[in-house]
């Protein structure tokens, strides 16, 4: 984070904690920095200090800094400006305020533990939830959340088999996992051929982050390849993704029919350009959710025209996204460029930040309008039904669909659309394309049963 940001960042009384910078999996940690931590007083109720008794405690984990920083800080803000929106314009949750601090993590999982085990603790009651923004962190993180009582929403990210509720209690994949998001992408590619038959013989290509979150689809890929006779050809980047020539050189040789692209971060950017390099059509690369933002295709300019990727929320401004200029903006409580609400990767941050929200408002409707600890906001999130017409008093019609949770069943609706970048904006390309529940429920029970016998767990809680 440059100075002139981390001062803006403090003057405007942002909670933030810097608690060094690192990278993902196997990445150095020795970096550290001297900590900075900042929780504001009251901006007019807006900014609600930690200690507050009578506030509910929400821990952020970001990275405003690394190689992930340009769309980390996206996502930060769309969160942190919706939990401020909410002390600004209603008061908190019925009343209760929300208290918040960020811990840097550089998109590092050990940063991303270090910043579990200091936040879990702060609040009246501790944290209500966390979203760990990284499935890297999710996989360490969920072996101490059951032990902590705090659940986890990882909105598009983490272990694809957590959605199944009676072996992982305290994991929610809201709105999709990878798995699901990697079955709409055959499924497209299907309908485009005329029918998933028609994909026997074709290559497909997945260029991935190394990683867990870049792994996590592969099982799915491998399983819809052997059902549908296609060749899978995986393609390995190394963190952080700004080498990556060796993968398009096996692209130009082996002319992959279908590229999906995996990426996270510069990767992305760097991927379409390597594409025009190799003169792969960028029509025929589809990527990942976090691989469809403007950050992506930007760097790229009009060689980015017409790549497409899976979507669960798009760019563009809502009756919220109004409130937040009007409110936050305005007032000079803005945590990044005005230009940037409402962007694919604000918008991603704030819709994480509304599910918090809700979880704790259902909560609160058993257990009192008042702080609640991570175990009464797990029941929360587990009751979560939000209709259109929450949606609609929200401020988020268009920006945010129904969903309603289960013990069973942590993720809820198991669909998306694709968007393509026409050089200024994002559009939607498709309809709704839902994933194919028969190929996807098999697998969650297999690979969460087996997570369950290693782990000792019983196999499906929620027959207890």
């Amino acid at each position: 984070m440059k100075y002139g940001t981390l001062l803006r960042t403090l003057l405007l009384g942002v909670p933030l904690v810097i608690a060094g910078c690192g990278q993902e999996d196997g990445a150095s940690d020795a970096t550290t920095s001297n900590d900075v931590t900042q929780s504001a007083g009251s901006s007019d109720g807006i900014i609600v200090d930690v200690s507050d008794p009578n506030a509910q405690f929400v821990p952020v984990l970001s990275y405003r800094t690394g190689p992930y920083a340009p769309n980390g800080m996206p996502v930060a803000n769309g969160f942190t400006e919706y939990l401020k929106l909410i002390n600004a314009r209603d008061g908190g949750i019925n009343g209760v305020k929300i208290s918040f601090e960020e811990c840097e993590t550089g998109y590092a999982t050990a940063r991303s533990i270090e910043c579990y085990e200091r936040l879990k603790g702060k609040g009246p009651t501790g944290a209500a939830v966390f979203n760990p923004m990284s499935t890297g962190a999710t996989f360490a993180i969920t072996e101490k959340a059951p032990v902590d009582k705090i659940p986890l929403i990882t909105m598009g990210y983490g272990r694809s088999e957590s959605r199944n509720g009676g072996v992982f209690p305290w994991n929610f994949p809201i709105y999709g996992t990878y798995w699901t998001a990697a079955d709409v992408l055959v499924t497209h590619l299907g309908d485009i051929n005329g029918g998933l038959d028609n994909l026997k013989g074709k290559k497909i290509a997945l260029v991935y982050h190394d990683s867990p979150f870049g792994k996590e689809p592969i099982p799915l890929l491998e399983k819809r390849a052997s059902m549908h006779d296609f060749e899978l050809i995986k393609l390995p980047v190394t963190h952080p993704g700004v080498e990556q020539k060796s993968a398009w050189i096996n692209i130009r040789k082996e002319q992959p029919d279908y590229v999906l692209l995996w990426g996270w971060g510069v990767m992305n950017s760097t991927a379409i350009k390597e594409a025009t390099g190799v003169r792969y059509p960028r029509d025929q690369i589809y990527g990942i959710w976090w691989a469809g933002a403007e950050p992506d295709v930007r760097p790229a300019a009009a060689d980015a025209v017409g790549y497409q990727a899976v979507s669960m929320i798009s760019s563009g401004q809502a009756q919220v996204h109004k409130d937040i200029l009007s409110y936050l903006y305005d007032a000079g409580l803005g945590s990044g460029e005005r230009a940037g609400v409402g962007e694919v990767l604000y918008n991603v941050g704030l819709l994480n930040a509304a599910l918090v929200v809700e979880s704790i408002r259902t909560a609160q409707s058993k257990y009192g309008e008042k702080p609640l600890t991570g175990e009464q906001v797990r029941w929360g999130i587990e009751n979560l039904n939000i209709t259109e017409e929450n949606i609609q008093d929200l401020g988020l019609s268009g920006y945010m669909y129904p969903v309603n949770l289960s013990c069973s069943d942590h993720e809820g609706k198991r669909a998306a659309r694709l968007h393509r970048w026409n050089g200024e904006s994002w559009e939607y390309s498709t309809d709704w394309i839902s994933a194919d529940d028969a190929v996807l429920q098999p697998m969650v029970k297999s690979a969460a049963d087996t997570y369950a016998k290693e782990a000792g767990l019983p196999a499906n809680a929620c027959e207890s």
